[in-house]
């Protein structure tokens, strides 16, 4: 089992990557606060990890409740969210009792916005189950709900008392999620580690995509460091956390244009990188030859490379100017100068988005 810790001085909590992490009493009985724990999840994700998981935390000692959501991106709203709510004052749950996150992205964020406003905040433990979650969004305390008009606009920051990412869980994924979760892999690779994607290009990418345990492994540790140092120094996104975000403005726009759940987060990232490495060589940070690795490389993990067709420019611009980086009416673009190297810029010409936009369009 590997360790890693997001710094933050007196929440600061650990992350632990490993094989058969969630059968252990042991992983979870630090982190509950009181006797009773929650366990927030899918119906994807119930029949396969409930049971194992309420059984070792009975095993640690706690009294379970368990509450299962409609799975979906789509559910990922108010309506879900006072399900969760409605359970637990059903329940009577008081301030002691720990909310445990089991599931993806979206259970994560909606179990950690229930912990940070149910009577104004209470400790969660993440159990991510999906590569993606694994490798972003389980790490950094954002959590939150989408809104018609844009995603994850409605949400706090708040931390967990630990993240514990079984890789085991990985095995059941569907390959549609495993590659989605690849795509934030490749992410973290282009804004901060050359090196990683220098691995990924050799052959990683190839050994993610067949669920080859030791490259998710590997995967999953690189990219949990990665974000547990940028979320250590910017946890509220004052300014270098925003580098985290490379293909989601871009991203975000398809997932609400199209609707929530026609394109899964991972492939609207995917297709917004290129957008971004695209935006990036336009506006002479990149060379074309750079720009050229990030559509090459997630191709070979048979992610999209090219936005919807359906989606005209005007109304990705739309969109985008309700992007939570978006200041002062401009809206604000995660671009490279480098591979591993990545700033966020907001003085672009509305043209040269445009140009993008169209170039990276599917036909």
């Amino acid at each position: 089992m590997a360790t890693l810790r997001v710094e933050l001085g007196d929440r600061a909590y650990p992350i632990e990557v490993g094989s058969g992490l969630i059968d252990d009493p042991a992983r979870f009985r630090p982190h509950l606060r009181g006797p009773r724990a929650a366990v927030v999840t899918s119906a994807t994700v119930a029949p396969l990890y409930l049971a194992r998981v309420s059984a070792a935390l009975r095993a640690a000692g706690a009294e379970v409740l368990e509450v299962v959501l409609p799975d979906g991106e789509e559910n990922k709203s108010w309506a879900t969210l006072n399900r969760v709510f409605d359970a637990l004052l059903a329940a009577r749950c008081d301030r002691d009792t720990t909310l445990v996150a089991l599931g993806g992205g979206v259970v994560g964020d909606m179990a950690g916005f229930a912990a940070a406003v149910y009577q104004r905040g209470v400790p969660f433990i993440q159990v991510p189950t999906t590569l993606l979650a694994q490798v972003d969004s389980s790490v950094g305390g954002k959590t939150g709900i989408n809104h018609p008009l844009g995603k994850n606009m409605i949400g706090a920051f708040h931390q967990p008392q630990a993240v514990i990412a079984d890789v085991d869980t990985l095995g059941t994924l569907p390959r549609r999620e495993l590659r989605a979760g690849i795509a934030e892999v490749v992410k973290h690779g282009f804004i901060r580690d050359a090196g990683f994607v220098d691995w990924l290009e050799a052959s990683g990418i190839e050994r993610l995509a067949a669920g080859e345990a030791e490259a998710l492994t590997h995967a999953v540790v690189r990219s949990c460091e990665i974000k547990a140092e940028v979320v250590g120094c910017d946890e509220r996104e004052a300014g270098l956390r925003a580098i985290l975000n490379f293909g989601h403005t871009f991203g975000h726009a398809i997932e609400s244009g199209l609707g929530y759940g026609e394109w899964v987060h991972g492939e609207a990232v995917a297709a917004g990188m290129v957008m971004g490495a695209d935006l990036s060589a336009r506006a002479g940070l990149l060379s074309a030859a750079d720009a050229a690795r990030v559509p090459a490389l997630l191709v070979r993990a048979g992610l999209p490379v090219a936005g919807p067709a359906g989606l005209a420019a005007e109304r990705y611009l739309e969109l985008m100017a309700v992007d939570k980086k978006a200041a002062r009416g401009r809206i604000r673009f995660v671009l490279l100068e480098k591979v591993g190297g990545a700033v966020l810029r907001g003085d672009l010409p509305e043209a040269l988005v445009r140009a993008t936009l169209d170039a990276c369009t599917a036909r």
